[in-house]
């Protein structure tokens, strides 16, 4: 299994919307984003689904600033 194999089984969650939006972001962003980048789109994946959903819809900031760029580009579908 490849690793965007094993990321894209994590995007699988129990909100519809938030699988939406999580799987439009590997189609668009994941082939682009360093190691670095993949590193922490996948420490977000370890959030609880309301938390990552108002995450990626901006309804809150993340507690690390360091995510923000990672989570702006999410928004931009």
């Amino acid at each position: 299994m490849s690793d965007l194999d094993r990321i894209r089984w994590r995007c699988r969650r129990g909100m519809l919307e938030l699988d939406l939006i999580l799987e439009r972001f590997l189609e668009r962003h994941f082939d682009r984003l360093d190691a670095e980048e993949r590193r922490m789109f996948s420490d977000l994946l370890e959030q609880p689904d309301p938390e990552l959903l108002e995450l990626a819809l901006g309804g809150r900031a993340p507690a690390d600033r360091c995510y923000q760029p990672l989570l702006d580009l999410l928004r931009t579908q």
